[in-house]
């Protein structure tokens, strides 16, 4: 058996693909070990020409996930940029989109909000309501991931990019227009439901030259918060960091308590009602028993 270092490209619940030294393996790890995620570099145990064992993953740069009161879902690790797809249709979950940009400023990763779809037009309205975004000093990008997704190029070179973003969105349909060797499956939205089928169910990292690489996720629906603690939300919120500490309360919830310099700015419209709320919404989530 021969020890090896690798990087896990695809992710199946326990069961990983590793990529080391030009070939592929189908890994399995020590003991009941499961918290690896696509993007992981591993050190691994060689068996035979197809299969290897996990020993360990090696110090992360940053790690992508979600965590609800049931379980942790790691989504993608060492990773630099999210891109996170949104479109007109189906309907865009903008309380998703909020969740993701706290979860990027969490793990120091810089978020890229990609509107597809651009040729319908109902986007004219969404573009309209994300330039709150746009003023918070977030970057947006418009294309047609089947019409031209060249402009999209530039922000990939020299990163490993995450696709992230709710079902229907388009990015199978991005992933197969960057790498049409990828063969991501794609689906055709549900005008019942009125949201995407989830077409993609594990994450797979793709090489796009030497140093671009990009991770198709699988369509999120939510984006839980519980990793973090409701006191570190306020410094995930650019717009709000300008306040941070002049609070009448030092452990002001920025909900109910006199002077709170938060809902102050809000009312001087310093900072949106709609951001204050999304605010307080998580405040309240993950800290429900001292509210």
């Amino acid at each position: 058996m021969t020890a090896t270092t690798g990087q896990i490209i695809r992710s199946h619940g326990r069961r990983f693909i590793v990529e080391a030294d030009g070939q592929t393996y189908d890994c399995t790890t020590r003991g009941k070990r499961v918290d690896f995620a696509c993007g992981d570099w591993v050190d691994i145990l060689v068996q035979n020409k197809e299969q290897a064992v996990i020993e360990r993953a090696q110090e992360r740069r940053s790690l992508l996930y979600r965590q609800d009161d049931w379980k942790t879902k790691v989504i993608a690790a060492n990773v630099t940029r999210i891109l996170f797809v949104t479109a007109a249709v189906p309907s865009p979950n903008e309380e998703l989109l909020g969740r993701c940009l706290i979860a990027a400023e969490a793990g120091d990763i810089e978020p890229v909000i990609v509107v597809n779809k651009s040729d319908l037009p109902e986007t004219a309205a969404l573009l309209e309501k994300l330039q709150l975004y746009v003023k918070l000093g977030y970057q947006l990008l418009t294309l047609s991931a089947k019409q031209d997704f060249e402009p999209l190029l530039p922000l990939l070179q020299g990163q490993t990019s995450v696709l992230v973003g709710q079902s229907g969105m388009g990015k199978s349909t991005l992933t197969n227009a960057l790498l049409p060797e990828a063969k991501a499956r794609t689906g055709d939205i549900s005008q019942a439901l009125d949201s995407g089928r989830h077409t993609t169910t594990h994450a797979t990292l793709y090489h796009l030259n030497a140093d671009s690489h990009l991770i198709d996720s699988p369509g999120l629906q939510e984006f839980g918060l519980k990793h973090l603690q409701a006191s570190e939300l306020i410094y995930h919120f650019p717009e709000m960091r300008p306040f941070i500490g002049q609070c009448r309360f030092h452990n002001c919830s920025h909900r109910v308590e006199p002077n709170c310099a938060i809902m102050n700015a809000a009312a001087e419209g310093l900072i949106t009602k709609q951001r204050l709320d999304l605010l307080q919404r998580l405040t309240q989530e993950l800290a429900p028993s001292k509210l």
